[in-house]
């Protein structure tokens, strides 16, 4: 295709008018950045089953160039149905010319149809771990997958770790894949203001000195590696965790109250976005202790508030910390209890982020976004 042409790319926006966290970050942050960053000969309309929640359809800058699309559908059945296939019908009518599906997933019917799909695939741990979902969410999330990896024409995986996943149980060609990092949001990279460091302090009563973890506490999220851990360190030393409840969340308190570590974790749920580059920054080291993700954002918002980072082998995390992270087994208590400490060293802690920080600009938007245009041009 020309260049000087004017190109419409539409996205898949569901998780971007729903989820406060996880896939909805990813999809505002690269719709944010592209037009931060972007060409002005690219447009973009954003497709959504439903309107979501306003507080984050306001994240992303309606204007001339980026515009959202709402499904006319009224049932939750009419609305997914919409987003499996129907929406190709839309996309046509739009002028669509490349479809993104940003969370793992295409529509049936896109290629069929003339217009280019490509699709962000976050990681495949339902398929290298099913045991952490049901069996039917496996079979479900297995045939999106299959789906998607047919109707692109292209695949961006968020990490070399990802990229190989797709690779194994895709059976997709490496050409057929990109490897396109992620940014973080740019609130993680701002020095907070010491006024709301004490206000948050006192709002949510926290530690003088604590070690963060934030994630969804689940099974898979390992946090209770850290809470074993927490057992050898000093008594002045607290863990807290911030994420979802879940079932699992219930035998990590059960852990906490047979050891009489009640003193020394706090368990933060609901906390809005606005709050959390404070939480982090009072911290003095993170730990993501998760046994297996597609790329770990919360090491990168880390890094940038200034914090060490402790974290598991085995799946992406060295390779989105860098060579200056303390990474230990997902199984390794005393391991994790010694990363900890060494984390905690001020004699390290400087020269130690200062590296991270070098390592994440990597990831950084400035990088990351000319590597998307360059997908959308390229793909037609």
């Amino acid at each position: 295709m020309d260049k000087e042409q004017d190109i419409l790319v539409g996205f898949d926006a569901k998780r971007i008018v729903s989820n406060s966290t996880g896939l909805g970050n990813y999809g505002r942050t690269l719709v944010n950045n592209l037009q931060a960053y972007g060409d002005a000969r690219i447009s973009y309309r954003l497709y959504a089953p439903t309107s979501g929640k306003p507080s984050l359809l306001r994240q992303i800058n309606e204007n001339d160039r980026t515009q959202y699309v709402f499904s006319q559908k009224k049932s939750n059945v009419g609305r997914a149905l919409w987003r499996s296939s129907g929406i190709v019908s839309d996309l046509k009518r739009d002028g669509i010319d490349i479809y993104h599906g940003l969370t793992g997933e295409l529509p049936r019917g896109l290629r069929n149809a003339g217009i280019k799909g490509i699709v962000t695939i976050h990681d495949l741990i339902f398929l290298r771990y099913p045991e952490y979902y049901s069996w039917i969410d496996v079979q479900i999330y297995r045939y999106k997958f299959q789906l998607a990896c047919r109707e692109a024409e292209r695949i961006i995986a968020i990490s070399e770790c990802t990229k190989r996943d797709i690779m194994e149980y895709g059976h997709v060609s490496a050409d057929k894949i990109d490897v396109i990092y992620q940014d973080c949001d740019n609130a993680f990279k701002q020095k907070v203001s010491s006024e709301k460091l004490h206000e948050v302090s006192v709002r949510y009563q926290l530690p003088n000195q604590y070690i963060l973890n934030v994630g969804s506490i689940e099974a898979r999220k390992n946090v209770l590696l850290a809470v074993k851990a927490l057992e050898g360190l000093p008594d002045d030393v607290h863990l807290v965790i911030v994420g979802k409840h879940t079932a699992y969340t219930d035998e990590v308190l059960n852990y906490i109250s047979a050891h009489y570590l009640e003193r020394r974790v706090m368990m933060l749920h609901n906390v809005p976005f606005a709050d959390l580059p404070a939480i982090y920054q009072l911290a003095q080291a993170f730990v993501y202790p998760s046994r297996y993700e597609g790329f770990g954002i919360p090491i990168i918002e880390a890094i940038h508030c200034g914090l060490p980072i402790v974290a598991c082998a085995g799946s992406c995390l060295e390779e989105a910390g860098g060579p200056d992270g303390l990474y230990v087994d997902p199984d390794d208590v005393e391991g994790m209890r010694a990363a900890l400490v060494d984390a905690l060293d001020n004699t390290k802690r400087d020269i130690r982020v200062a590296r991270c920080r070098e390592y994440v600009r990597r990831f950084e938007a400035e990088t990351t976004t000319p590597q998307m245009i360059g997908e959308y041009f390229n793909v037609l």
